[in-house]
């Protein structure tokens, strides 16, 4: 299934670093952000997402705990978890909600747009998005 522009859901609570992944992806994505979990799911009840990157440490919710409530919401959506806590634990947990892949802080745009790339290839079979994305 291709779509004609995918909706990328940003959460993270750190304005700068959500900044920068909205410059990173905004050629490619309608972007939906949101500073926190709760904001995050709010934003998907209303609209379609068909991917997200969560930063893992938000208040209240945790990325992983929002990425969970999503999953049930656009169960097709890939999921990227990102964080500075990378343990085997935590990608254990990732992989048992269903995550995408996890990003361990500090992330290199090229590991980003890697990822985000191989999910829309996984996901949605749009090898002219892939094939865009990784060619900048």
């Amino acid at each position: 299934m291709i779509v004609e522009q995918y909706q990328l859901l940003i959460a993270d609570d750190d304005d700068a670093f959500r900044s920068t992944l909205c410059e990173i992806f905004e050629p490619f994505f309608r972007l939906i952000e949101a500073e926190s979990g709760e904001e995050a799911l709010e934003r998907a009840a209303h609209e379609d997402v068909h991917l997200a990157l969560f930063d893992m440490h938000m208040q209240r919710l945790t990325g992983l705990e929002a990425l969970r409530q999503l999953k049930e919401i656009h169960i097709i959506a890939p999921c990227i978890l990102i964080t500075a806590d990378y343990t085997t634990e935590l990608c254990d947990d990732a992989a048992e909600a269903q995550a995408f892949t996890v990003l361990k802080k500090p992330v290199t745009k090229r590991e980003l747009v890697t990822a985000v790339a191989t999910a829309v290839a996984t996901a949605y079979h749009d090898n002219e998005l892939t094939h865009r994305m990784l060619s900048t």
